[in-house]
């Protein structure tokens, strides 16, 4: 199938190599060099504007930052809208808005684009590994066609729904996970100071109810060994929360502890500053109670 991939990022980056190995792949990203270098390590072309790389396509995935970044891309002589031929797929697997994905799926309709928000979910080891997940929004034949293409990165493909469930479900998804970070960075440095092993605490929470995939995966990995990579940027992370909060405020629900938690997480992206990775909450915590959760 020729396919076309636009938005060679952390997370991107992994998802085109898997789709390079099945699809005729074309790449576009706003940095030059980063498609050229694509194309040359992968099986794929290189072309220099989004119409480019729309022009042939079946279909078209984008992943990038925002929505608004997405729709950015639709205009202009180079614009994917110039490049899209009746009948293609649009497949929007960015992190996005549900009110932007329903305004670009009316806007390429009279094109004849089919359009579905397809978020996804495991991070960069998922995307390698072709095990992320896949929340699909959008009318059930659009789904029935995006599977064959989805199927090359992700395990767990599922439609949410109408278009913008997807992205619903991610903004929720990401909020929770924003929860946990903040409730786990909390509890763990009070049992620190209270005497217990890190390792030991994380340990024996593993084996209780109160474990989460923070606790099982992303603290026995990244905060016990010290390690601290910087996988996915707290700047998004709390990009997505907003977007969650924002759902709630549309549907007239308070969603009071999830407002209290994107606060804080906001008020830690402003200490941090943008480059932050998603888990440097956890350091705020430490500091503040004056441990470190490692060992």
């Amino acid at each position: 199938m020729r396919v076309a991939f636009l938005g060679l990022g952390a997370i991107g980056t992994p998802m085109a190599v898997r789709l390079s190995r099945v699809h005729d792949l074309t790449v576009w990203n706003r940095t030059p060099a980063k498609t050229t270098a694509f194309a040359a390590e992968h099986k794929a072309r290189a072309v220099p504007t989004p119409r480019e790389a729309a022009k042939g396509a079946e279909v078209v995935i984008t992943c990038l930052p925002t929505s608004a970044d997405v729709e950015s891309l639709l205009s202009g002589p180079d614009g994917l809208e110039a490049g899209f031929a009746a009948g293609a797929l649009f497949l929007d697997c960015t992190s996005g808005d549900a009110p932007t994905s329903r305004r670009m799926a009316a806007r390429l309709a009279p094109l004849g684009v089919a359009f579905a928000d397809a978020p996804v979910s495991g991070g960069t080891n998922g995307a390698e590994a072709g095990t992320l997940t896949v929340m699909v929004g959008g009318d059930a034949p659009t789904f029935e066609r995006a599977l064959p293409v989805l199927q090359a990165f992700g395990k767990r493909i599922v439609h949410m729904g109408p278009l913008g469930s997807g992205d619903a479900m991610k903004a929720v998804n990401n909020t929770l996970l924003g929860v946990n970070i903040q409730a786990l960075a909390e509890g763990l440095t009070a049992l620190v100071a209270a005497g217990v092993h890190p390792r030991l605490a994380v340990e024996t929470l593993n084996a209780s109810s109160g474990r989460s995939f923070v606790s099982e995966a992303l603290i026995p990995d990244r905060v016990l060994t010290g390690a601290w990579p910087v996988t996915f940027r707290l700047a998004l992370l709390d990009k997505d929360v907003g977007i969650c909060l924002r759902l709630l405020d549309e549907l007239g629900l308070p969603g009071s502890l999830l407002h209290e938690a994107g606060r804080r997480l906001h008020q830690a992206r402003t200490e941090l500053g943008e480059d932050a990775d998603y888990l440097a909450p956890i350091r705020l915590e430490e500091r503040r109670a004056g441990v470190e959760i490692r060992g």
